[in-house]
């Protein structure tokens, strides 16, 4: 490249020296093993760096064929409905907690309704459906 086409590229000549320097401030400042195998640049293997892509990727395919595997023996949606692992709902999941809540409280209001409008036991006993020894026992 040419300085004329290209300004902030500097191509002055740098001393031995300075390229010395320079070079251990950069070693110096070198993140060390443990930290570049955290980040997944460097890998923790005792295999050849030849053999260490090919150790990746059977690796990674192993993990593929492991969790294909798995999903084959996952069970249908239908089954996990009629074991109530899932809901049998067709709602779309972000409302389907509301949707049970709501079930909840019209279950409890029909439950209401249905005790307000049983019959006494004063009336079950001129209905002959109750025995007066039967209501004492009862309270």
């Amino acid at each position: 490249m040419d300085p004329v086409t290209n300004p902030s590229v500097d191509f002055s000549p740098i001393s031995p020296i300075e390229r010395r320097n320079s070079l251990e401030k950069h070693l110096q400042t070198r993140p060390d093993p443990k930290d570049l195998k955290d980040r997944n640049i460097l890998h923790d293997t005792n295999a050849a760096p030849s053999l260490q892509s090919k150790a990746q990727e059977l690796e990674r395919q192993r993990a593929t064929d492991s969790l294909k595997k798995g999903l084959g023996k996952r069970p249908e949606r239908e089954e996990l409905v009629e074991r109530n692992i899932l809901p049998d709902s067709t709602a779309a999941p972000a409302i389907q907690g509301h949707q049970k809540e709501l079930q909840r409280h019209m279950r409890a209001d029909s439950l209401e309704q249905k005790l307000q409008s049983r019959p006494k036991p004063e009336d079950l006993v001129k209905g002959g459906i109750l025995h007066a020894n039967e209501e004492a026992i009862k309270e």
